[in-house]
């Protein structure tokens, strides 16, 4: 699948080497210095997927990453880090990241996430009611909200929503992650799961007491509703 890449790299070797090979991929690819070209070339034309080194020279990659999850609801951010720390990686994924790389990566492993972003970045979904009922949340999943008449809509990021539908179509089961890794990301996905647990806190921050998510240690998560889920 062919998409819109942009690369956020101040290395000029690193950035032409990436260029080169999304492009021998198909995709058609920008490539950024700076944070600042990479804000100004999205708001010019959107881009699907965007590689985000955290070290630039002009804005904090956290911060960049912020400002383009605001500027860009819908596109994929990657980040690529030298940086090894877990909490690094953490405050990247919640700073609107959907996945990240740490340096130095093969080739391989970029093309299969890459890839694999793509074909999940539009879900065809799971087989189950267009609309779920969890105590006062409705889930929406043709219209792709969350709503309470409380609260109004609850805001959240596409891969969010996407766990959400498939922790709530078994509710009271448990779920590995290796399957909700399949689901919600990709079935061909290999490599650290820490972006799934970064959803799901995401996921309970957002959503306070209105769904209980259970985690079950060294297997998977499960979500605990007031009730079965049911259609309209």
């Amino acid at each position: 699948m062919a998409a819109r890449i942009v690369v956020v790299e101040d290395d000029p070797a690193i950035g032409t080497g990436l260029i080169g090979t999304l492009r021998v991929l198909g995709h058609d690819t920008r490539w950024c210095p700076d944070g600042g070209s990479a804000l100004e070339s999205v708001a010019r034309r959107p881009a699907e997927l965007l590689l985000i080194d955290l070290g630039l020279p002009d804005i904090d990659g956290f911060a960049l990453c912020r400002q383009l999850r605001e500027r860009a609801p819908d596109a994929v951010l990657v980040v690529l880090t030298a940086r090894t720390a877990e909490m690094d990686v953490i405050q990247a994924l919640e700073c609107g990241a959907d996945d990240y790389l740490t340096k130095p990566f093969r080739l391989a492993e970029l093309q299969a996430r890459v890839s694999a972003h793509l074909r999940r970045a539009a879900p065809g979904g799971h087989e189950g009611p267009a609309r779920i009922r969890l105590g006062p949340l409705v889930i929406d999943r043709s219209a792709r909200r969350c709503t309470t008449a409380a609260r109004g809509e609850v805001p959240l990021r596409p891969r969010e929503f996407d766990l959400l539908v498939r922790l709530a179509l078994g509710a009271g089961q448990a779920v590995s992650r290796e399957e909700l890794m399949s689901d919600v990301w990709d079935e061909n996905w290999f490599g650290p799961t820490k972006t799934l647990d970064v959803h799901v806190a995401a996921l309970r921050r957002k959503l306070g007491d209105l769904v209980r998510i259970t985690t079950l240690r060294q297997f998977g998560y499960r979500l605990e509703p007031p009730g079965p889920p049911v259609g309209p």
